[in-house]
């Protein structure tokens, strides 16, 4: 059986171990695109000598001519400014929503059948806007973020309970951003509730620094953001369609009405298969944390509404 052709845009550290991942699982044929071409030859050259150590069979290539991503069935955007210190996801969006209008014309014009993940930032904004430029159904444009943020969640839960994050069962809903709402009142390690192990303290700790891991890997690395934990997150994703694993994933997905919300991109739990977003799942959960979710969606619809003309999104 063939392999899927999955394109990765962006060749900088979050695509390169994007394109990595992929080839190295054998998940896919890859074409690594950026706009210095060489740097994104030299990279798949690099990754495509690993994976005979790997004993995987993908292939990939790399360069700046779009036309290589023909027949994609995934597109994975990776490219764009990354965070600085002091830089909130925010203040990036009229360089990146630029660099993602082109990009997403491009797949739009060369593989009409993709489905696109975004891990660009500011993600939900992003990935709305590649939405409404591609012209795409919307379960066939997704956010990366709620995988990443979840897993930061975990590893912080596991670390402070010195447990295995692989006990850990949790998500973390709403926007990419300062806003995002882990759900303590439904986390459970070894289906004990979290609130049985940990304080009220505790507690509000371990959501502060899962709103500002990004933030905190940034301030560390100082001439960077995070790639390595984003870019899994990402091939999870992927692997998720390719394997058609109808696995509930937490995703930026396009919201007509769940949890009280409409027309924006924001991080709920969805079922992910081969067809992209086969369904956003809509659950019961807490006062409190819906009130949080409907926050974090006006900060994303407020962010949406502010830059809607910049971004040249209006219809």
């Amino acid at each position: 059986m063939s392999l899927k052709k999955v394109s990765v845009i962006g060749a900088g550290n979050v695509g390169a171990e994007v394109a990595n991942q992929l080839v190295c699982r054998e998940l896919a044929d890859v074409v690594l695109i950026d706009k210095l071409a060489d740097w994104a030859k030299g990279k798949a050259l690099d990754i495509l000598t690993s994976a005979s150590l790997k004993n995987s069979t993908s292939k990939i290539i790399g360069g700046d001519d779009y036309n290589l991503i023909k027949g994609s069935d995934i597109v994975i955007i990776t490219a764009g400014m990354p965070r600085k210190p002091g830089m909130s996801r925010e203040e990036l969006i009229e360089t990146n929503a630029d660099i993602i209008s082109g990009i997403v014309n491009n797949v739009k014009n060369l593989c009409a059948e993709a489905i696109i993940i975004m891990v660009t930032n500011p993600l939900d904004v992003m990935t709305y806007l590649a939405y409404k430029v591609s012209g795409f159904k919307p379960e066939k444009v997704i956010g990366m973020a709620g995988v990443l943020d979840t897993a930061r969640f975990k590893t912080f839960i596991a670390e402070e309970l010195n447990v295995s994050a692989r006990d850990v069962n949790t998500m973390v809903l709403g926007g990419h951003g300062d806003e995002m709402v882990p759900l303590i009142d439904s986390t459970t390690i070894s289906g004990i509730p979290l609130k049985q192990l940990a304080d009220n303290e505790t507690l509000e700790k371990l959501i502060e620094r899962t709103r500002k891991g990004g933030a905190e890997v940034v301030s560390l690395l100082k001439t960077g953001s995070a790639y390595y934990a984003p870019a899994v997150s990402a091939v999870e994703m992927a692997e998720t369609i390719i394997k058609d694993r109808k696995s509930i994933l937490t995703a930026s997905a396009f919201l007509s009405g769940q949890y009280g919300i409409n027309n924006i991109y924001l991080g709920v739990p969805v079922i992910l298969g081969s067809g992209g977003i086969e369904k956003v799942i809509e659950f019961n959960i807490g006062k409190k944390e819906l009130e949080a979710l409907q926050n974090s969606a006006g900060v994303v619809k407020d962010t949406i509404d502010k830059f809607e003309e910049a971004v040249n999104i209006i219809q």
